[in-house]
């Protein structure tokens, strides 16, 4: 039976350490997140549905709120699909909450936006609680530097600069609402808000930040990066371990 005859289309937000899974999309020979949730629900449910993400983290990035959608004809109360699909999937990977939402609700072309964060580890010996967690620089950073050169990413821009190659996408325009970044103990988390993000986007921002944190670059190289529109002129690439989906925005949220 195809999707759209379906009787109940169910929302989940998923919260998922991606230490040991190959991404979110379901790929061939890996271990995936989407794959495992796919495999929970048919166990669930005896059906093999379509499971529909909000956004493709890549391996080794993380989740707090991670959305997605699926549809089913099984009578299970939607709140009772979470502790249902916990029961069936790896400690890793937990269902925070479900519900039924309406037929033409899709967790990707529906979201408004998103949040994400990121972790950098500063101290001389990295915190191992946060091995997974955290890049782990061993290199005192200008926070102050970092926060003057982040402001002029706020705003409506061409982010080519910061996307990595092997993306399809044509539009590279993306609105950032909201660059926030704080000291805790010896971590820098920075948090980004915006309308959506380029393939490795955020991962690329923060390596350029950290640069500039670590005296490597100027503050005032930042708008000319983003002016000239060429990867090559932007900083490394952060490693995905720091990465963490913190939310999917959608319009009911606003």
């Amino acid at each position: 039976m195809s999707n759209s005859v379906k009787k109940r289309n169910i929302r989940l937000v998923i919260a998922y350490k991606g230490t040991h899974y190959a991404g979110w999309q379901i790929q061939k020979n890996a271990i995936t997140v989407e794959a495992t949730v796919k495999a929970a629900i048919k166990t669930v449910t005896g059906e093999d549905t379509t499971v529909y993400g909000a956004g493709r983290t890549d391996a080794g990035v993380h989740a707090l709120g991670q959305t997605a959608n699926f549809f089913t004809d099984s009578s299970i109360p939607a709140e009772r699909f979470a502790p249902a699909l916990n029961a069936n999937l790896p400690g890793d990977i937990r269902i925070v909450a479900s519900e039924q939402v309406s037929k033409t609700f899709h967790s990707r072309f529906c979201a408004k936006g998103k949040i994400y964060s990121y972790r950098i580890d500063t101290g001389e010996v990295y915190n191992p609680l946060f091995s997974d967690l955290a890049w782990h620089l061993r290199y005192p950073l200008n926070i102050d530097k970092m926060i003057a050169a982040s402001r002029c990413l706020i705003g409506e821009h061409d982010f080519r600069c910061f996307m990595a190659s092997g993306s399809s996408v044509k539009d590279t325009v993306r609105t950032i609402e909201a660059i926030d970044i704080k000291e805790q103990d010896q971590f820098i988390i920075l948090t980004f808000k915006g309308d959506g993000f380029l393939y490795h986007m955020v991962r690329i921002i923060v390596g350029t930040l950290s640069e500039i944190g670590m005296g490597m670059r100027e503050v005032d190289e930042m708008p000319s990066i983003l002016a000239l529109r060429d990867r090559l002129k932007a900083g490394k690439t952060a490693p995905a371990k720091g990465l963490i989906m913190e939310k999917v925005i959608y319009e009911s949220d606003e």
